[in-house]
């Protein structure tokens, strides 16, 4: 169980300060429809949940409950701070867990959801950036599935280094089998396990933990691109826009800390406090104590200090 304290190893962590947005009328906006047709059936199909929750089991509703905690995981320890940063070092047995759990979030394939990842810390606030929160709050946390990428998104995209995403086999597995890997995961055992095991209506095995849980965890990963892009203190740099933000920290177990993320983007905690509203950290570090995970990357102390006070906005806390 090893921990290390370093400077950013990644060039697609560092902010690329040379690209230039291009002068001009910007590209049309073009809506997929499908996308939309789509996102607003799964939201009217969680709001019909609700109403559904008082005839549901407690069984139920614990197991909605572990389903958005393991599928966050997917996405948390998973997609971001294992596959997108490089943060920790994960054993197959882990990468094989957390591929399941991230079929289950259904937020796109771990590899497209990375490299999306990195064009957006290497272009954040920009037209390269995929959720540009420049655009607003709609833009950001749900918009930019509803339209096509701008050009820019995708030209700066296929020029990244990504040989390690290809070079992990259980990555690329799910790549070429995520349909049905989300199929199962997402919809199938969701839906299907309430009524095996307790005998709970396949119409509220559906709609509950499937339908009210997947916007649920979509909601929460996307509150990280726009709220925490928007509202919130800035104690690491506040030169850049992410934001603290203790709601979405609670919401995205743990990834509300955005402004020491981008800060600091390899820190495997994306925060210097440790568990501290970050299940995520709880759960990485639980992978290392277990030997399932192992050198996990931290922003050194005096580092932090020194950019505290030299480009933080005065709020920040010792703890």
């Amino acid at each position: 169980m090893t921990e290390t304290t370093l400077e950013p190893t990644m060039v697609e962590d560092v902010f690329d300060e040379s690209y230039r947005e291009k002068k001009g009328p910007k590209p049309p906006m073009v809506i997929v429809w499908r996308n939309v047709v789509l996102m607003s059936l799964l939201h009217l199909g969680a709001v019909y949940a609700l109403f559904l929750i008082p005839s549901a089991s407690p069984l139920t509703l614990l197991w909605a409950l572990l389903c958005f905690v393991f599928s966050a995981l997917g996405i948390t320890a998973g997609a971001h701070r294992l596959w997108s940063h490089r943060s920790y070092k994960a054993s197959l047995p882990l990468r094989v867990f957390l591929t399941f759990a991230n079929s289950m979030a259904f937020q796109n394939d771990i590899y497209e959801w990375a490299r999306d990842h990195r064009v957006h810390h290497k272009y954040s606030e920009t037209d390269a950036d995929p959720h540009n929160a420049v655009r607003g709050f709609f833009f950001s946390h749900i918009g930019w599935l509803l339209v096509r990428k701008h050009p820019d998104v995708i030209e700066k995209g296929s020029k990244l280094e990504l040989s390690d995403l290809k070079a992990d086999k259980v990555v690329m597995f799910q790549r070429r089998f995520y349909k049905p890997s989300v199929l199962l995961m997402c919809f199938v055992v969701p839906t299907v396990v309430p009524w095996l095991l307790w005998n709970e209506s396949l119409w509220v095995g559906f709609f509950i933990p499937t339908l009210m849980r997947y916007a649920l965890g979509l909601n929460a990963t996307w509150l990280v691109n726009s709220a925490a892009h928007m509202w919130g203190n800035r104690p690491y740099d506040v030169n850049i826009n992410p934001r603290e933000n203790r709601f979405v920290t609670f919401s995205a177990i743990g990834e509300g800390y955005h402004n020491y993320h981008h800060t600091f983007p390899y820190d495997y905690s994306t925060s210097e406090y440790g568990w501290k509203l970050n299940l995520t950290t709880c759960f990485i570090d639980l992978m290392c104590f277990v030997g399932l995970a192992r050198e996990r990357k931290r922003a050194a102390r005096e580092v932090v200090r020194a950019r505290v006070q030299r480009t933080g906005d005065g709020s920040h806390r010792s703890g």
